[in-house]
């Protein structure tokens, strides 16, 4: 073994470069995490909307609209994260910039963490492949839990490593139980397949159990867990119905093969569900397929410089939150994959600074120019996918204020009910409540939301090739077309069907 022993720390300094001395991280890591910033301000925030999962986050603490139906699998973490601003104003870019600015100082400290195990250079590498993503680019000013979970099961496992190499002190304790606690608030089954890992590396490691850290991060877990049970006895019949429920609206937990989803969905879906598409660009996935290997190598370089159980247990832990989501949820999104690509950018690091190092000292300039353009070509790739994502995402934000201000148009003004199809973000750029009769959001019966239509305004929207549904009753049907999109409006009859009929009211 070429480990430290692990009540002395080995002290780490930076492989450096002859006639330089270390690089340092305070300053290294600032600019890292400056750039992410910078590149979120500049191409993700400008004139992006809300999209749908967000509309239902940010609702709940302010914002556009009364709080959308919260389903069984949410969690509260990122309405807290964002009630700061959205409880002062509806300004979504006033929220991005809150968000952006908070996801640069938690991607700092987070890498912070691990400066007294990695050397500046793979904190850096880390750092920049982890930020380089374009799902970490996109979700950076999003408000989203993954990112968050991601950062959290980062700082997490640095906190874990730090115990195991003797420093199991105060602040290791805490730092692990914290981080782990903002996981499980962001994403209670994120902050189980986290927990899993650390908690048997600090129980069973033979010469190395820390029973101290691993009561920390049981009770990180089950303190980040608390408001969700809570929750779950208050308005879902318990934690087992609300358990239930939640693997019902993710199509039931089981054995699902979604590695192929995933490697698709990296051509910028943001939810592939169901994931039968082509696989349109391979070249996203290049990073993809090699990161199994350049992991493995990682690991081996780290061991040789004495990193290896640091590498490892990121490996290890960077694995199992990645497990639920490649076989046990049958669709994929890209931002589910977050915290293991934080985690497994550590030892890939490990071995593209062992690359760089070993190339250096042999003179090839070919293979350090090589090197640097492989990680060119591969930033590039993730910005152009960025690119394409930012365009789709904000096409669809625009489609749905479209609609919202046609409805608006209709007479349909807070306060408002909206049901049926986009109902839920529609609903929030119009002002109104959502409230749906059926599916994963169901929230009120047929009945009752014919009864509410005699109080306030309510529409329900379909599909624009739906047929025309014959208007009984004194309701009124009116098809509404907007760009690539249309939609058929029915309003119920009451207050909806007089704004309508009122004079002045534009009918699309």
């Amino acid at each position: 073994m070429h480990e430290c022993p692990p009540m002395i720390p080995r002290p780490m300094a930076a492989p450096g470069v002859p006639g330089r001395g270390p690089v340092r991280p305070l300053p290294a890591l600032a600019a890292v995490a400056a750039v992410f910033v910078i590149v979120q301000l500049a191409f993700v925030v400008p004139g992006s909307g809300l999209a749908w999962d967000e509309t239902v986050y940010v609702s709940q603490v302010g914002g556009n609209a009364p709080p959308a139906y919260f389903s069984a699998p949410r969690a509260r973490g990122i309405s807290y994260l964002v009630a700061p601003v959205a409880m002062l104003t509806a300004s979504t870019t006033a929220l991005r910039i809150h968000l952006a600015l908070m996801s640069g100082a938690a991607l700092f400290l987070a890498l912070w963490v691990w400066r007294r195990i990695l050397p500046t250079p793979v904190l850096v590498g880390a750092g920049v492949l982890f930020a380089g993503l374009w799902p970490t680019l996109f979700y950076g000013p999003a408000a989203m839990p993954n990112l968050w979970c991601a950062l959290g099961s980062l700082a997490a496992t640095g906190w874990v490593v730090r115990s195991l190499r003797g420093g199991a002190g105060r602040t290791e304790t805490a730092g692990a139980a914290t981080a782990v606690a903002l996981v499980a608030l962001m994403r209670p089954a994120d902050g189980f397949w986290l927990a899993l890992p650390l908690v048997l590396a600090t129980g069973l490691l033979p010469g190395r159990r820390r029973p101290r850290t691993s009561a920390a991060l049981v009770a990180g877990l089950v303190t980040g867990c608390a408001p969700w049970i809570a929750e779950a006895y208050a308005r879902y019949g318990g934690l087992q119905a609300r358990l239930h429920r939640a693997g019902e609206i993710q199509g039931g937990l089981g054995w699902n093969f979604a590695v192929d989803d995933h490697l698709r969905a990296l051509a910028g879906r943001t939810l592939c569900r169901p994931c039968d598409i082509a696989w349109e660009s391979p070249a996203t996935a290049v990073w993809w397929l090699l990161l199994p290997l350049l992991v493995v190598g990682g690991v081996g370089a780290a061991r040789r410089a004495g990193r290896g159980t640091a590498a490892l247990l990121a490996a290890a832990t960077g694995l199992s939150t990645a497990l639920p989501y490649l076989f046990l949820v049958e669709y994929a999104a890209p931002r589910f994959l977050l915290p293991s690509y934080a985690l497994l950018a550590v030892p890939v690091a490990e071995h593209l600074n062992e690359l760089i190092a070993r190339t250096r000292r042999a003179r090839r300039q070919a293979g350090l120019a090589a090197l640097v353009l492989a990680l060119v070509a591969h930033l590039t790739v993730q910005l152009s996918t960025l690119s394409h994502v930012v365009r789709t995402s904000r096409a669809t934000s625009q489609e749905f204020a479209a609609v919202a201000g046609a409805l608006n148009g209709l007479g349909l003004r807070p306060p408002c009910v909206i049901s049926g199809d986009d109902a839920v973000p529609i609903a929030y750029y119009a002002g109104c409540a959502s409230r749906q009769a059926a599916g994963h959001d169901a929230s009120i019966t047929p009945g009752e939301l014919r009864s509410l239509a005699r109080q306030v305004p309510t529409a329900v929207l379909a599909p624009g090739d739906a047929k025309t549904a014959t208007a009984t009753g004194g309701a009124r049907t009116v098809r509404l077309l907007h760009g690539p999109e249309s939609y058929l409006v029915r309003l119920l009859p009451g207050p909806a069907v007089e704004a309508a009929e009122a004079p002045g009211v534009h009918h699309g």
